[in-house]
């Protein structure tokens, strides 16, 4: 296989940046620190807000995990509990320290604190620190079962539920005794809260209170639903809050009954909730922050700058990018660099796919169907009259004709943009569809078993051409020109030049085989995978090159290309965006070899017409290079005139290679000058037309 990547004159510092937005996405953890809100995420680490959430400004510095399950507040002490342990920091949040490393192995899931004495429920037990996380010991020696799901603190002791119900210890020594008759869903407490009139217990079969220090527990939940999963308690004097799957409820005779509170509230799934004096916090499963004052009887979405979204899909339409998401659908009118929301009509919005048919956009929802919008996302309309399988995992417009890829009936054709639908499996013998590309009048579909799908009418039937494909999780598909690739979940990247006929592998230097998503740009392939970012394939290497420079978020489910920029939806982090250009200027490391002395290597091919390739080479423990420099490589003409950097960056130690094309440029003699450290040399290069 072999593409070009064209860069352009006048390159700056190759970089991604996050765009901002789209905003939301889950918040597992909320807390108070004076007059700051602090919000952990399922990804993105800690945000900030010192305006009541009207804006949040990321807050993650040392942290070495980025997932939040928990944070607790004593003082000027913060305290998160991530999957690799606990971090503290004691200046509200601006950096964050690991605490003894004893605790890095464990998911924390819980915190309760008291001044500096502070305890930790972890995937193995309860651990104690008195000293505000300097250090920590085990205390689980006569703890039945070691999945913590809550802690507690009261005046008598340390409350912990577990996976065997609830525990109670007055002296943190290790010692505990059973604390839950009465407690009839002891097995799934998920949360507790403190309150003048005794601890009460969130569970997934509604509300308890006890009343004696967890002798005994009563059910509190007259007004709730049935069986509620209570995953978030909070009180203000006489206000009790709960936050459920279904929403909030507030009680003010603590906890007799109960009255819904959710007027505004646009997710109603709840993981978490917080008070500041008269405000009131909530955080969702999808729909980020949302902000009351006490009572909940009026909701307002609080997430500008709270970049925390799982991006499922993208889509250009002429100016516009289309995101979707598991928090809706998204519209840039910037070309990604900003995002409203555009969920207006959308009953579901976890939107897995979408796609553009001249003025009409059309999302996929999984578990809600197809929507249409002829407003760029002002406003959805349901399209499922004959679309009996509501999990829409894939879009694809031929000609004009819509089909629909589901979890578990197949594809479904829409002749007149969705308004009736038309089972199309003639042929298919897997109907877990999960993707599907258009090249001319053919349609290809990939499936969860790891098969692709050819038809050449329409949908009518379907043949298996895919000889030499590993059977694996087809996750996207692409099909420009001649060419069709399959990015597959833990087999990588295959290519097939006759229509699926036959496959072949093409990983070569890739060092992720698990695919989320395929991108072109004229002739460049770009992949997105889960874990290791963002690749391209370089023919002057003929080998994939990763392009991380900048880019934080390293799972990549969905990539799109504007005319001039590349977009990464990630997991958790939003949208990234990067000029096309810079990326043809990535450097990577050619060898694993430190050198041992500064080189700045001919180029090569020399004299060249239009593209050639420039080595370098720094080595370690030299005066004027540490572990990591600045190191600048430029192109200059006779004048003198600086015509093109091609590096711009923090380098460590290695050999690099990076790639000049001189399209536009006029024949004759150019310079390259490389700069690192106290090290400087220059070279010459002929561009021959």
């Amino acid at each position: 296989m072999a593409f070009s990547i064209a860069a352009t004159p006048n390159l700056l510092d190759a970089q991604w940046t996050p765009s901002a937005g789209p905003y939301g996405g889950t918040i597992r953890s909320l807390a108070i620190s004076g007059s700051g809100v602090l919000a952990g995420t399922n990804g993105n680490g800690v945000f900030v807000s010192s305006d009541n959430g009207t804006t949040w400004t990321g807050k993650s510095s040392g942290l070495a995990d980025l997932f939040i399950h928990s944070l607790a507040v004593s003082g000027s002490n913060i305290f998160a509990g991530t999957e690799a342990g606990v971090f503290l920091s004691t200046d509200a949040g601006t950096s964050w320290s690991a605490t003894d490393s004893i605790l890095s192995h464990f998911e924390v899931d819980a915190l309760a604190v008291s001044d500096t004495d502070v305890a930790a429920g972890t995937s193995s037990g309860v651990f104690h620190s008195a000293n505000a996380g300097a250090t920590w010991e085990d205390i689980n020696s006569s703890l039945t079962d070691t999945r913590i799901r809550a802690l507690a603190v009261t005046p008598r002791g340390l409350f912990a539920a577990t996976d065997a119900g609830v525990f109670f210890s007055t002296d943190r020594s290790g010692r505990w005794g059973e604390a839950d008759s009465g407690l009839i869903f002891r097995h799934s407490v998920n949360t507790f809260v403190v309150a003048d009139t005794g601890i009460f217990a969130g569970t997934d079969g509604g509300v308890f209170l006890s009343s004696n220090g967890g002798r005994s527990w009563t059910e509190v939940d007259s007004g709730l639903p049935d069986l509620s999963v209570v995953s978030a308690l909070v009180v203000s004097d006489s206000d009790l809050y709960a936050g459920i799957v279904g929403g909030v409820f507030v009680s003010t005779n603590n906890g007799g009954s109960w009255n819904v509170a959710n007027g505004g509230l646009a997710d109603p799934i709840l993981q978490s909730l917080a008070i500041s004096g008269d405000e009131l916090f909530a955080g969702t499963q999808d729909g980020g922050v949302f902000h009351s004052t006490i009572g909940g009887t009026g909701w307002t979405e609080a997430n500008t700058g709270l970049t925390n979204t799982t991006i499922r899909a993208l889509t250009v339409s002429g100016s516009n990018v289309f995101a979707g998401s598991f928090s809706g659908a998204f519209l840039s009118t910037d070309g990604g660099m900003s995002w409203k929301k555009a969920t207006s009509g959308l009953a579901d919005n976890d939107v897995f796919a979408l796609a553009v048919s001249g003025t009409k956009v059309f999302a996929g929802t999984l578990n809600g169907g197809a929507y249409r919008s002829t407003n760029n996302g002002t406003s959805w309309t349901p399209i499922d009259s004959g679309l009996t399988n509501k999990s829409v995992i894939a879009l694809a417009v031929l000609d004009n004709t819509l089909f629909a890829g589901t979890f578990g009936d197949g594809v479904f054709r829409s002749t007149n943009n969705g308004a009736n639908w038309t089972q199309v499996v003639s042929g298919l013998t897997d109907t877990f569809i999960q993707s599907l590309a258009v090249s001319g009048t053919n349609l290809f579909a990939g499936s969860a078993g790891g098969e692709v799908f050819l038809t050449t009418n329409g949908g009518s039937s379907w043949t298996r051409p895919d000889t030499g494909l590993a059977s694996s999780f087809i996750s996207t598909l692409l099909a420009p020109g001649t060419n069709v690739f399959a990015g597959t979940i833990g087999n990588g990247v295959f290519r097939s030049t006759n229509n699926g006929t036959s496959w072949a592998a093409a990983n070569e230097s890739l060092t992720n085989m698990s695919i989320g998503a395929l991108a072109m740009a004229g002739s460049n392939l770009f992949v997105g995978t889960y874990g290791s970012g963002v690749f391209v394939f370089n023919d002057i290497s003929t080998r994939w090159t990763q392009v991380n420079s900048g880019l934080n978020a390293l799972r990549v489910p969905a990539l799109a290309t504007t005319e001039t920029n590349l977009l990464a939806g990630t997991e958790a982090q939003g949208v990234w965006i990067r000029p096309l250009s810079e990326i043809a200027t990535e450097v990577e490391p050619t060898s694993a070899v430190v050198p041992r002395r500064f080189t700045l290597d001919q180029n090569y091919p020399n004299p060249f017409n239009p593209t050639t390739s420039i080595s370098f080479h720094l080595p370690a423990g030299q005066v004027g290079l540490s572990a990591a420099s600045d190191v600048r490589l430029v192109v200059y003409d006779l004048l003198g005139r600086e015509v093109a950097v091609l590096v711009n960056e923090r380098k460590a130690p290695g050999s690099y290679e990076v790639r000049f094309d001189a399209t536009g440029l006029a024949s004759g003699m150019y310079f390259y000058r490389l700069a690192a450290g106290s090290f400087v040399q220059v070279r010459k290069m002929v561009l021959v037309r």
